[in-house]
């Protein structure tokens, strides 16, 4: 995609969500940690049901270990991969104990290190919780990148670093959310909705629907 087109596309999403932020509700980076080891193959909605009730019991690392393997499996079990999310999440807790005194590490190697974490999770992490100009790429941003052909790759770190290379540092920070929730509500898997789509026009997919 043409530079110039690259700056609009990301302008546009800009104007479209000028605040954009993870859909998944957590009140520090703890909270964000696990409700991202949680999310893997299930959905926000279910995430939040489960963690509103979580978080309400437990919300730091002793505590969630304090449940035991067995309570804190009563409070994830509508989630898929119940059984082996809890085992992540309590030897996680115990290794933020030992080794960063609770707190959720902002280096990317110890981020990456932690049980159920990789290297998207880190990038969720050192982007929502701290600001740093990372992009994970997912299901949704993996499709967005190819369709429109703003950073075309075959696999997802390939994505990954073509976002990195083309998106304008000014919209690094943010781009990681705009281009998630487009994929989620806009440019979906089996029929992109073209017609509410802000960027269809600069966009390399051949198969647009809807569009007037």
């Amino acid at each position: 995609m043409d530079p110039s087109h690259i700056q609009q596309l990301f302008t546009r999403l800009q104007a479209a969500q000028p605040k954009p932020t993870t859909e998944l509700r957590y009140r520090s980076p703890f909270e964000l940690l696990i409700a991202v080891i949680l999310s893997a193959q299930s959905t926000d909605k279910k995430v939040n049901e489960a963690t509103a009730r979580l978080f309400a019991v437990a919300h730091t690392p002793q505590a969630l270990l304090d449940l035991g393997e067995e309570g804190l499996k009563r409070y994830i079990k509508t989630i898929g991969l119940y059984n082996t999310k809890a085992a992540h999440i309590r030897k996680t807790c115990a290794l933020l104990l030992e080794r960063h005194g609770g707190a959720v590490p902002r280096e990317r190697e110890n981020l990456e290190a932690l049980p159920g974490v990789g290297r998207k999770t880190a990038n969720v992490i050192l982007n929502t919780a701290f600001g740093e100009p990372t992009i994970a790429v997912d299901t949704h941003i993996f499709r967005v990148a190819n369709r429109t052909g703003l950073a075309p790759g075959k696999t997802v770190h390939a994505v990954e670093q073509g976002l990195l290379a083309v998106t304008p540092d000014a919209f690094k920070v943010d781009a990681h959310h705009w281009l998630i929730l487009h994929g989620r509500y806009i440019c979906t898997a089996r029929k992109p909705r073209c017609g509410a789509c802000p960027i269809h026009d600069l966009c390399a997919y051949p198969n647009k629907t809807e569009v007037n």
